[in-house]
């Protein structure tokens, strides 16, 4: 934990991340908008940086917490907050694997982060399971992963010089990616590992996107298009998100499902 608080407090600027990946963030918005369905709910966004997609739900009138690992993450968060003038009901410095502590039930809880970096699978179970029992009965959890197949469309993406194709090719065996290797402590999952996990609980599943799929090695490409033009790709993205020949396509899985 200390390896990925400091990556985020002193490296990494999430903030901008997603003004870099427009797509993916565009695409996630989507189903935001589709799946939240209601005035003035309370959202848990657990380890969601600094806050992007949760300003996003504030602006909609919902009632939103942020918690996140990063002390940076959450000074950011409130920092935004003045300059939008949208503040956020709770900004919290705190840990997705030590939720036992809050009590509030909430009607959608986002867990958009933490299972990228939790290596160990019993650590992905104990956050699902600290995120759920937050969740109402009837409730909405976003969950994301990132695709073991990410580091294939990043090598596509970039064309970077490649020395060892086994650099590439072996999270497809292996998620586990160590600091030294660059980013930082992560795991990559498969699709059929991602919907494995969620499924093993008490949770209707809504929907399995691959969020960026076909469009993601074209990211750079799309950003050079008129407004219009851009907006037709990312329909069709959206629509083929769900598409199941193409769930390996993209460097994110998104899971929506609904507490029964």
């Amino acid at each position: 934990m200390n390896v990925i608080e400091n990556y985020y407090d002193n490296i990494y600027d999430e903030w901008e991340r997603l003004e870099r990946h427009k797509l993916e963030f565009d695409i996630t918005k989507r189903y935001l908008d589709k799946y939240i369905i209601g005035e003035s709910l309370e959202v848990f966004d657990i380890g969601g940086g600094p806050g992007r997609y949760s300003f996003y739900l504030a602006e909609k009138g919902h009632k939103v917490s942020l918690l996140d690992l990063s002390s940076r993450n959450i000074e950011v968060a409130k920092e935004k907050a003045k300059e939008f003038n949208v503040g956020l009901k709770e900004y919290i410095y705190g840990n997705a694997l030590e939720l036992e502590k809050y009590e509030q039930k909430y009607d959608v809880i986002l867990l958009m982060g933490p299972l990228y970096h939790l290596v160990k699978e019993d650590q992905r179970k104990l956050a699902v399971e600290g995120a759920l029992r937050l969740l109402k009965p009837g409730g909405i959890i976003f969950a994301t992963f990132i695709s073991n197949y990410a580091p294939i469309q990043d090598a596509l993406k970039y064309f970077y010089e490649i020395n060892d194709i086994q650099d590439v090719l072996r999270y497809l065996k292996s998620g586990e990616n160590r600091p030294e290797e660059g980013f930082t402590s992560a795991y990559f999952s498969s699709p059929s590992e991602a919907k494995s996990l969620m499924s093993s609980y008490y949770i209707k599943e809504l929907v399995f996107a691959s969020v960026e799929n076909i469009l993601g090695s074209k990211e750079k490409e799309l950003y050079s298009l008129s407004d219009e033009q851009y907006k037709k790709w990312i329909e069709i993205g959206f629509r083929l998100s769900t598409d199941k020949n193409l769930i390996g396509t993209g460097e994110h899985f998104l899971y929506i499902g609904q507490k029964e």
